[in-house]
């Protein structure tokens, strides 16, 4: 992914979010400059990748494979103790039409909440001991409710509804075309993107970026990079 994409990406979301009245904490917004003048008291950011997280999954086509991420708050699997908060939580925006491809956790069990605008579909399998599309039933819970979903059978979310997932639970989902963009936010367990996805076909879950213009905005894949403290 390019840089000025990535840019425009983040300054088309903090408009979107910010029309429905939310605000991202401060952060989100900061500079290179203001970067280059973080504290050691914030490193919470830093060491819990808390902020943005944007991948188009190696397809080189954002719009039709990509996801947005804000993280909010989250734990950390390796300083427990430093930061015992057992919880994440997540904001993603997903396009028209814009697909997430098929993963599953080792270990995050997550509910996926519509927020508002368009319909989420999501397409589910149980995971075998090869890690390969099992051809039993799977069972969620949506707002509460018990559903066992066919092998490979799809779901869908409309704005207000929810979702939990859990471990090995492998997932596709898709902006359902014609109804919009969709705000997502993510309640789950302490999660680390860097270790553990299982994604069935999709390339690098973390974007190589072509630097052709300075970022206005940092991924926290990014914080090694430009933040120092």
């Amino acid at each position: 992914m390019k840089r000025s994409e990535v840019n425009r990406i983040i300054e088309d979301a903090i408009s979107f979010v910010d029309k429905r009245g939310l605000k991202f904490p401060s952060f989100a917004t900061w500079n290179l400059e203001k970067w280059k003048n973080f504290s050691k008291s914030q490193k919470e950011i830093i060491d819990n990748m808390l902020g943005w997280d944007i991948t188009d999954f190696g397809s080189g086509d954002f719009a039709k494979t990509g996801l947005l991420i804000f993280t909010f708050r989250n734990g950390n699997f390796y300083k427990k103790e430093e930061y015992p908060k057992p919880y994440a939580e997540k904001l993603l925006l997903v396009g028209d039409g814009q697909e997430l491809p098929f993963h599953f956790h080792w270990k995050k069990i997550e509910d996926i909440i519509n927020r508002g605008g368009g319909n989420l579909l999501i397409q589910l399998y149980n995971s075998d001991e090869h890690e390969k599309f099992a051809d039993t039933p799977v069972e969620v819970s949506m707002d509460g409710e018990k559903k066992v979903i066919e092998a490979g059978g799809t779901v869908k979310l409309e704005p207000g509804q929810s979702i939990t997932l859990m471990p090995g639970q492998y997932h596709r989902w898709i902006g359902e075309k014609g109804t919009g963009q969709i705000m997502l936010f993510e309640v789950s367990s302490t999660n680390d993107d860097t270790i553990d996805n299982r994604f069935y076909s999709a390339n690098e879950r973390l974007p190589v970026i072509i630097e052709d213009e300075e970022p206005r905005y940092l991924l926290f894949k990014d914080y090694e990079k430009y933040v120092q403290y």
